[in-house]
Order: C-alpha cells, then structure tokens, then sequence
C-alpha cells in the first residue's frame, strides 16, 4: 500500500452499513466504487453527498446483481475501467432470510448461497488476479459460532464465507491481507426503533447495543494493521461467548 489515495469497493454500499462504511472511508480521504442492485436512488443520491462533501475525491457507481454470477464475474473490471487501482474489497452485501431446515425451499437456499458466499468466492478470486497488493475485509455474523436454525440458509452461507475468509488469507498472502469482521444486532431493521437493539443486548455480556461505531473502528484496524491477516473480528458485545 502506498500513501496516494486509496480505491475501495464497498459491495451493497447505498444503504445501512455499507452506507456508513462509504461516508466514513471518504472522510479517510478514499475513492469509493459504490455497488448496488436495486438501490439506485439510495446510490445516486449517496454518490452527490460524497461528491459534495470530498470535492477532490471520485467517487462512482456500479450495478451489479450478486445473485448472478456473470454480473459477479464482470464487477471488479467494470470497476477497474473506472478507477487505475484497486486497493480495498469490502464483500459487505448480503440477503438474510429466515426460515428452518424443514422450511427452506431449493430456490430461498440458492440464494442465500448465491449471495453470500458464491458473490464474494468470485469477486475475491478476481481481486486477485487483478490486484498486486491490497485489502479483503469480508462481513460475516456473529452466527457463525452458534447451532442457531432460525435462518438456516443464511447461517451456513456465513459459516463457509468464514472458512473462505482463512482460505484465502493463505493463499492470497502476502500480497493481499484477508479479514472478516463478524457484528451482532448493529442497526435496527427499517421498521424498528433503537429499542429493538436495546432488548436484544439485554441477552449478550456487554449488555449494551454498540452501534455502527465498533464495525467501523474494527474496519479501520484491519486496514492498518499491516500484519493483520486471517482473522474474524467480532463486534457483538460478547453474543460469541454464548
């Protein structure tokens, strides 16, 4: 990593934490690559306010449908065509839908897979292939240390992105640094309060919602620590423990 300015891809970056996560990388002084699905206006007006604020700073956005692997497949050239370098992939997006074992259709489990963890296998794949050195931080749950079935689907996508997660820090090394950052309840979901946290911190060692701000102190960690890498970083309050 060298002292010019930083290009990041934040993955489902136009909304909740990859939004966060775009506004708080700027004020590091990084160009951020702002990818989304559906979210265009969310993306469009995220792009204005960053370009607003960072005058000097690029910041552009790409559409891209995880659940598809060819979009996948294309995402880090089109990104490239765009920006000289690549330094920093956040696989932040992903798709959380409940349901048990017995409950869970082909396609509801296809898709959770395709997302979760078949998107970022192929963007991280490219990343190296294209990238001499960099950063992978890659957003996993606090599940992953449980037996929990309510979101079966999404809990074993996250159990083998983990596992992916140290595979590819091996691999990948020493050229590119691979991390996940694993959060418990961050954000209330649209149509909840900051009651919703409160109640389920009540259930974890901390006991106490630590918000957005422990996700993004842990992803500015991984980004300079320069011999950080293979590591999950839990931002759960303890939920792990348990």
């Amino acid at each position: 990593m060298t002292n010019r300015r930083q290009t990041v891809l934040i993955t489902g970056a136009a909304k909740r934490i990859g939004r966060m996560m775009s506004l708080h990388l700027a004020k590091r002084g990084c160009d951020i690559a702002i990818h989304y699905n559906k979210s265009k206006k969310a993306a469009i007006d995220l792009q204005k306010s960053l370009q607003e604020q960072f005058v000097s700073q690029n910041f552009k956005i790409f559409q891209a449908d995880l659940s598809n692997a060819q979009d996948c497949d294309e995402l880090i050239d089109k990104v490239l065509k765009q920006f000289e370098n690549l330094d920093i992939l956040i696989n932040n997006a992903s798709v959380f839908e409940p349901s048990v074992i017995r409950e869970t259709s082909i396609k509801l489990f296809q898709n959770q897979i395709n997302v979760n963890l078949l998107a970022p296998f192929i963007l991280s794949r490219n990343y190296a292939m294209n990238s001499h050195q960099g950063v992978i931080v890659n957003f996993l749950d606090t599940r992953i240390t449980t037996n929990s079935n309510s979101h079966a689907a999404y809990s074993i996508s996250k159990v083998a992105f983990a596992h992916l997660t140290k595979m590819a820090a091996l691999e990948f090394a020493p050229q590119i640094r691979v991390n996940g950052i694993a959060p418990g309840a961050t954000l209330p979901p649209e149509n909840q309060g900051e009651e919703y946290l409160v109640n389920l911190a009540r259930n974890t060692p901390m006991k106490e919602p630590g918000g957005i701000v422990p996700v993004l102190q842990s992803l500015d960690y991984i980004i300079d620590n320069k011999n950080l890498t293979g590591q999950i970083l839990y931002c759960d309050g303890g939920e792990q423990l348990l």
